[in-house]
Order: C-alpha cells, then sequence, then structure tokens
C-alpha cells in the first residue's frame, strides 16, 4: 500500500479491488450515492425492481445501500442480494424505530443469520439531514468499514 500522505497530494496511487456500490430504489440519497460513490472509485449500479430491470451482478467487492425502507418490495429485494456474496448490505432509516426488513425478511424464511448481515442504520452519525449529506455520512460509513476502522475521530 502507498504512504496515505503521498496519496492525499496526489503523488501516490493506491490500486484497491474494483469495488462496486450499488444503490436500490430510485430516491434524491440514491442520486447522490451514485454521483458521490463514481468519484470515490466506486462501479455504480441503481436498481428499482420497478423499472423492470435485474439486479446487477453482486459479488464480496459489493456494497449494497437500499435507500427506502417503506416499499413493498423490501423484503424479495434483500433477499435475493443475501443470496450473493456481497461485503456489505444495509437499510437506512430511523434508527429508533424497528426495521421493517427484518419481519419482511423472516416471513420470506431467510435464515436469521443472512438476516444479521443486513446493518441499519447506515453511515456515521453526523446529523445529517439532506440527501446530499445522506449520502456523505453512508459513504464515510462505508469507506470506515471497508479499512477496519469506527468513522468519526477515533484513530
Amino acid at each position: 500500500m502507498s504512504d496515505p500522505c503521498a496519496l492525499a497530494h496526489g503523488d501516490a496511487r493506491d490500486e484497491p479491488a474494483v469495488r462496486t456500490l450499488v444503490a436500490v430504489f430510485s430516491s434524491p440519497v440514491a442520486d447522490h450515492l451514485i454521483s458521490f460513490g463514481a468519484d470515490l472509485g466506486y462501479r455504480t449500479a441503481l436498481y428499482d425492481p420497478a423499472d423492470g430491470g435485474a439486479l446487477p451482478p453482486l459479488d464480496e467487492n459489493t456494497d449494497v445501500v437500499v435507500t427506502n425502507h417503506h416499499r413493498d418490495e423490501l423484503g424479495p429485494v434483500l433477499r435475493d442480494v443475501l443470496a450473493h456474496p456481497v461485503r456489505w448490505v444495509g437499510v437506512m432509516g430511523n434508527p429508533r424505530h424497528p426495521g421493517p426488513h427484518v419481519e419482511a425478511l423472516k416471513q420470506l424464511g431467510v435464515p436469521g443469520e443472512d438476516i444479521d448481515r443486513v446493518h441499519r442504520p447506515v453511515g456515521l452519525n453526523i446529523g445529517s439531514r439532506t440527501p446530499p449529506e445522506i449520502a456523505i455520512a453512508t459513504l464515510a460509513g462505508l469507506i470506515a468499514d471497508r479499512n477496519g476502522r469506527p468513522g468519526g475521530f477515533e484513530f
């Protein structure tokens, strides 16, 4: 791995594995995740079953972020995602309310160990309120998780 200071100044290039970011369900947050994710070197994809498209290829270098936990397709989409060896999967939502994905996945017969792979809430707790802020917090959390860091100001 290259020197982090040299990387920050553009004097060296770190060559991480090709990563994919899949935003699930069209939304303003998904738009920003796709845009900012591409800037961060992710190969990006938007998946919304209402558009009739197929789930993009998913592998161990894929991070999946579900941007709407109110959609009827939440359970089936997560079930299909969890059938792949994705690196990370999370559902946006208020941490003070139970995640509707848990019951939806149980009703579909998804094993508990797979349900436990779904993170909620997602991102760093920075008080995000707008779609761009939520996308930045989410991507920062993904980067911290990928790099084995807690996020925030702990070093």
